[in-house]
């Protein structure tokens, strides 16, 4: 499915809603669900200005939890983070900053959501084991970092694919090592996730030149 339409397996017996549904029909839960909870789009941006291109930082948004890669006050977020963007079926396909890992732009591009996606895995633990989050990446939080220091912060990972995050069918459970395979270590359940963010902080400033 993508945004104006639906995916090419939509008449599959099934299949799952974010396959069959344009995003203007789902529900608010379904809509919410499409968040991996990663927190990079949480993360500060600065906009190139030569090349217009957007680029991250390892700043996060005062509200982000760097641990649990969740805003930590969802339901007020738009009134203390007047740059935070609600995404929408209207405007979801206009916000390319969004990272290419991101469930919503997977799916506003008629491509299915990733293994790791907790709708995928049935686990929120996954989007961390995979590398995806912001989990033990974030440098500092844009309280303590004024603007001008913002470009000292640009990383590259959150506009990335981590190794072995690509494709809906997750890779083999088993590496080799010394000559034999041994099994991965399953990860143990994840707690019960905390609402997801359908919001995002859009924080994209002019790069400062000398």
């Amino acid at each position: 499915m993508t945004a104006e339409g639906p995916m090419p397996d939509d008449k599959l017996p099934d299949a799952p809603f974010w396959r069959t549904k344009k995003m203007s029909a789902m529900t608010p839960a379904e809509w919410e669900s499409l968040c991996d909870g990663c927190g990079r789009c949480c993360l500060n941006k600065l906009t190139d200005v030569d090349t217009n291109e957007t680029v991250y930082t390892d700043v996060g948004c005062k509200l982000l939890d760097g641990q649990s890669c969740r805003c930590t006050d969802y339901p007020n977020r738009q009134a203390k983070v007047r740059d935070c963007v609600r995404l929408t079926p209207r405007n979801i396909r206009r916000l390319t900053w969004l990272p290419p890992t991101c469930g919503y732009r997977l799916v506003a591009e008629g491509r299915d959501l990733a293994w790791w996606h907790p709708l995928k895995s049935g686990s929120a633990q996954t989007v961390h084991d995979a590398g995806i989050s912001v989990r033990g990446k974030v440098a500092a939080s844009e309280v303590d970092v004024p603007d001008e220091r913002l470009e000292d912060f640009i990383v590259k990972w959150p506009g990335r694919w981590p190794k072995g995050s690509r494709g809906s069918a997750k890779p083999s459970d088993t590496v080799a090592g010394a000559g034999a395979v041994k099994p991965v270590a399953k990860a143990a359940a994840a707690p019960a996730a905390r609402p997801v963010i359908a919001a995002v902080k859009e924080r994209v400033r002019r790069v400062l030149k000398g």
